[in-house]
């Protein structure tokens, strides 16, 4: 993509209705308004927010924001022209239950509160398989140890990736963690008992990753309540 059309999408987040985008000293000074207000003060409703880190252009979290319109969605990715995407197509569609907001998932405790979110999706991060890029996979310890706090008691956590690498390190992180692994499946699509969500609805990425013949795995589990 060009610099300038990265250019005009960033001046056109700016003026989207469903795009936030916190600076960083607001939320290192713990200074974000909808920081355990999320439901009261920006959805102005009761019902369940669940996440999707690292939302790309959208698609995943704009399909779980229309298949279940009495739930809240938040999209969360650090880059402006992705994110743009998913949120011009939900200003386009009128999908009023799903917000984006551009941070860095490492400032995601900055953002909500304890026991704030339902669920959390993470669909395709970058597997950083190097040891030394350990600290940037979205699923290390002191990544998980952050969405288990702003995670309500037993809720969701859903990862579906490419990455035969990534699906075994989280599996053998939670052996250690007191985790309960409700669902894992290393080729979903071979599968006759993976839920719907997880295949109904593809990503620019997936459906790269599929016409490539790679198979796709998917783990969903949540923290045991003494863990």
């Amino acid at each position: 993509m060009g610099s300038k059309n990265k250019l005009k999408r960033f001046r056109e987040n700016k003026k989207f209705p469903n795009v936030i985008q916190p600076s960083r000293n607001t939320l290192v000074d713990d200074d974000f308004d909808f920081k355990g207000r999320w439901k009261k003060k920006y959805f102005k409703n009761n019902n369940e927010i669940v996440l999707e880190l690292g939302c790309g252009k959208g698609e995943y979290i704009i399909y779980l924001a229309k298949k279940y319109p009495n739930k809240n969605f938040i999209g969360i990715d650090i880059k402006g022209a992705r994110l743009w995407k998913g949120a011009k197509t939900a200003n386009e569609e009128i999908i009023s239950n799903i917000v984006f907001v551009r941070i860095q998932i490492e400032l995601i405790t900055n953002l909500f509160a304890t026991n704030e979110i339902s669920q959390i999706w993470i669909t395709f991060p970058d597997p950083q398989i190097k040891y030394q890029r350990t600290k940037h996979r979205i699923i290390n310890p002191i990544f998980l140890s952050k969405y288990k706090s702003i995670l309500i008691n037993q809720g969701l956590v859903h990862l579906k990736t490419d990455s035969e690498f990534l699906h075994g390190y989280l599996l053998g992180l939670l052996q250690s963690m007191s985790c309960q692994i409700n669902y894992s499946n290393h080729d979903i699509y071979h599968n006759m008992n993976v839920p719907e969500e997880v295949t109904d609805v593809q990503t620019f990425y997936e459906e790269m990753f599929l016409n490539n013949n790679k198979p796709i795995t998917y783990l969903q589990f949540f923290w045991n309540e003494e863990s």
